[in-house]
């Protein structure tokens, strides 16, 4: 990728627990006359020049979806992925994060720009369609937190 045509673009995935104890990822539609058109994607937005990722995925969610979170608060994200990606015409690196203390989360319905939101749970993510460089984030948000690794034993007694 030549870095003279990278959009550099803070994604969150932001998550909840709802009621019935799943696990929950807030998607949005993007608008039909934009790059990837029509498709759901993980919120976020362009790192401005200056920015820090963190201060960019905090002002880009506000301003989407008004959802606010303090990105120096312990716990508040965490990196999870970044993904290079070349569509031909555009080419992008996300740096995606795990959003989960915030507030004023939006509900299923539209965001501030009038994009349609959905809180969606983890397993479900497969079933909506995402642009090309969203796919390894599903991938990600599926996988476990933890792995546990044990040593080698010389037999199983």
């Amino acid at each position: 990728m030549s870095s003279s045509k990278i959009v550099h673009v803070a994604v969150g995935v932001i998550e909840r627990t709802s009621a019935a104890g799943a696990r929950e990822i807030l998607i949005s539609k993007r608008p039909d006359e934009v790059h990837q058109g029509g498709l759901w994607e993980f919120p976020g937005g362009k790192v401005e020049s200056g920015e820090t990722l963190p201060v960019a995925l905090a002002r880009e969610l506000e301003e989407e979806l008004g959802l606010v979170f303090d990105p120096e608060e312990a716990g508040a994200l965490r990196p999870l992925i970044q993904i290079s990606h070349d569509y031909g015409d555009k080419q992008v690196l996300l740096d995606v994060w795990l959003v989960s203390k915030f507030s004023k989360a939006p509900s299923d319905g539209l965001g501030r720009e009038g994009q349609q939101v959905k809180w969606v749970e983890c397993g479900d993510l497969s079933k909506y369609s995402f642009p090309d460089a969203n796919v390894p984030i599903i991938t990600a948000c599926q996988l476990p937190e933890q792995y546990i690794v044990t040593p080698t034993y010389p037999n199983l007694d």
